[in-house]
């Protein structure tokens, strides 16, 4: 035993190993990379493991979990040994993602415009406008600087040919960026010398690029225009993102008594008098956004901001409304959209996904519970899902019922074997393969979409795992993309 990082390392037999060809076989594109990681020894990697857990109860880097009793924030796990992406291999990536996110800006716009994607029947009306997330009321409302999806996250998976496979989208509020950002800091702080031997592309332009975006929807000179964040508060389970992202985008962090509308124009409330609001980069979920236009009982809207929003006079981002696109069976038919809207084939491979709302897919769906991940449409964090081949007999004949109540609302899917990368196990001491997921942000305004090179990377600690989701006990990798072809 020589205490060497990777030593012993074991791939998980059937997954796509993000680091290992084979057992003892680092792969080619990463050798760089890994040889400057493996520098440090076992009892090294250890401590400096410790520095950044401590460094995150430090900094207070929380996220909430609601259904916890226990308290109402969390520190969100952290492992030190990266997920490498060659150049090569982020370029195509960023190719289709771009193109995934073009297609969905398209299908939302028609969906809230003329709706020829309906009528001429390339994806099944009753599907699209039954998504709990589509909001009829919006319909004919364009929004300023003609963009909807100013931020998208889109979950990645890599099958075991690794073969990268749309997973879901998040279009509406998507979470996570700043544990992107907070964990390359740790690594610039504790593993320095191995972060600049790999040659890795930066992420901290993120708030930046971001900034510029929104600015650039303003209904008024981008350079003269006011964005602010707004939050539901501090109780929100991604609180500290969003005071994170105002802090480093240089913008207000407001809540929604901070905010009023006179006549069409928004106004925020400072010592020196009210200011007007071009951009609110919202965080607060469309049904709670304005009691005048959705929710009547929400504490966390304002008053006739869609009336504002719908005369032009503030840039909401994300766009209200953009749900009907994070509906789960929707995203299923986003490969019917990249053909419909760009005439092309779609990049991006996506996860095979059965309707329940299908007769044939739902009896189909019935017979194989034991095999299939169900789930819920309009869930997330891993909410309102069956892992069929875990599950009980009790919970398998549970989700039986909730699918033939409401066949719309559950979609299933194989159970694909996640990809697996090198892992600290701080119990054992040792490296050992933890499944993995992705989710790269997409940026767009008035110039179009920008990737973020990166992503975060979720990882599930426990051995044997197959959930990465941070409320399910999950927690996060540094994504380093590879200098080499530039993204």
């Amino acid at each position: 035993m020589t205490d060497e990082l990777f030593e012993g390392y074991q791939p998980i037999p059937g997954a796509w190993d993000e680091l290992f060809a084979a057992p003892g076989e680092v792969r080619a594109e990463f050798r760089r990379a890994a040889a400057a990681l493996a520098t440090r020894r076992r009892p090294e990697f250890a401590r400096a493991q410790g520095l950044a857990e401590k460094a995150l109860l430090d900094q207070g880097v929380t996220f909430s979990v609601y259904s916890d009793d226990r308290g109402t924030e969390k520190i969100f796990p952290f492992c030190l040994v990266p997920r490498l992406v060659s150049g090569a291999e982020w370029t195509r990536l960023e190719r289709g993602l771009v193109q995934r996110v073009l297609a969905l800006e398209a299908f939302i716009d028609d969906v809230y415009g003329a709706q020829r994607i309906l009528t001429e029947k390339a994806v099944p009306a009753e599907l699209v406008l039954g998504a709990k997330g589509y909001e009829p009321k919006l319909r004919g409302v364009r929004p300023p600087g003609g963009v909807r999806i100013h931020v998208g996250g889109i979950d990645l998976i890599r099958d075991p040919a690794g073969t990268w496979r749309v997973l879901e989208d998040n279009i509406r509020c998507p979470s996570g960026v700043s544990y992107v950002l907070e964990n390359r800091l740790l690594s610039k702080r504790i593993i320095p010398e191995a972060l600049d031997r790999a040659r890795v592309h930066r992420v901290d332009q993120y708030p930046s690029k971001l900034a510029a975006a929104l600015r650039s929807v303003a209904p008024v000179d981008s350079d003269h225009a006011l964005a602010v964040v707004m939050t539901p508060g501090p109780f929100n389970s991604a609180y500290f993102e969003h005071s994170f992202l105002a802090r480093t985008m240089g913008l207000e962090l407001v809540q929604a008594p901070d905010l009023y509308v006179d006549g069409d124009e928004v106004f925020l409330k400072t010592t020196r008098g009210p200011r007007r609001v071009h951009v609110i980069y919202r965080r607060t979920d469309d049904a709670f956004l304005d009691p005048d236009f959705f929710r009547p009982d929400s504490m966390l809207g304002v008053r006739g901001l869609i009336r504002a929003w719908a005369a032009g006079k503030v840039a909401i981002a994300n766009a209200p409304g953009n749900g009907v696109a994070d509906d789960k069976a929707v995203c299923a038919l986003v490969p019917d959209m990249v053909r419909f809207y760009l005439g092309e084939e779609p990049l991006l491979e996506q996860v095979p996904t059965k309707l329940c709302v299908r007769p044939d897919d739902q009896a189909w769906v019935l017979e194989r519970l034991d095999q299939l991940v169900v789930k819920a449409v309009d869930e997330a964090g891993g909410y309102g899902m069956l892992m069929g081949p875990q599950a009980s007999q009790a919970e398998r004949e549970e989700f039986r019922r909730r699918i033939q109540a409401e066949p719309r609302r559950y979609i299933a899917q194989q159970r694909i074997e996640l990809s697996a990368c090198p892992t600290w196990d701080a119990a054992s001491g040792t490296v050992g393969a933890r499944r993995v997921d992705l989710r790269p942000y997409v940026v767009s305004g008035a110039d179009g979409p920008w990737v973020l090179p990166g992503g975060l990377t979720r990882v599930a600690l426990r051995e044997g795992s197959y959930v990465v989701n941070s409320s399910q006990g999950g927690g996060s990798k540094d994504t380093w993309v590879l200098k080499g072809v530039s993204p």
